[in-house]
């Protein structure tokens, strides 16, 4: 099971997508936690390192958490993806190991990891995203 936290971050009902180097699919931003980080203290190094936003531990709002296959890894490797919401905005600027970010629509699902195309099933069912 590989453990992941990610960052829902709308705009114009569109979701801000990050594409790692190497990488052929987007994910949500976020990721791994080290160890003994809490999910928010892990989620704000994580998108610090990756977009160069800052973000306050303590307005994260747990959103959910969805289970798949994961991207490249071998049948029955699964990843469980606990998401998190934030009214914190800012610029954001792909940084570290990520080569490009997206807004991407619920039209652009394909482009996105299975774990995030279950996301983007949810916030589309919701109206958050078009």
């Amino acid at each position: 099971m590989i453990d992941k936290l990610a960052l829902i971050y709308i705009k114009d009902l569109k979701i801000l997508a990050a594409r790692s180097r190497g990488r052929d699919l987007f994910y949500i931003p976020g990721g791994k936690r080290e160890v003994g980080e809490s999910d928010e203290d892990a989620l704000v190094r994580e998108i610090s390192e990756e977009l160069s936003i800052s973000l306050t531990p303590s307005l994260l709002e747990f959103y959910g958490e969805f289970l798949a296959q994961a991207h490249g890894q071998p049948e029955g490797v699964m990843v469980r993806l606990r998401c998190y919401t934030t009214s914190e905005r800012g610029e954001v600027q792909a940084a570290a190991e990520i080569d490009d970010v997206a807004w991407l629509s619920y039209a652009e699902r394909p482009k996105v990891s299975p774990a995030a195309q279950l996301l983007f099933d949810d916030l589309f069912g919701k109206g958050l995203i078009k």
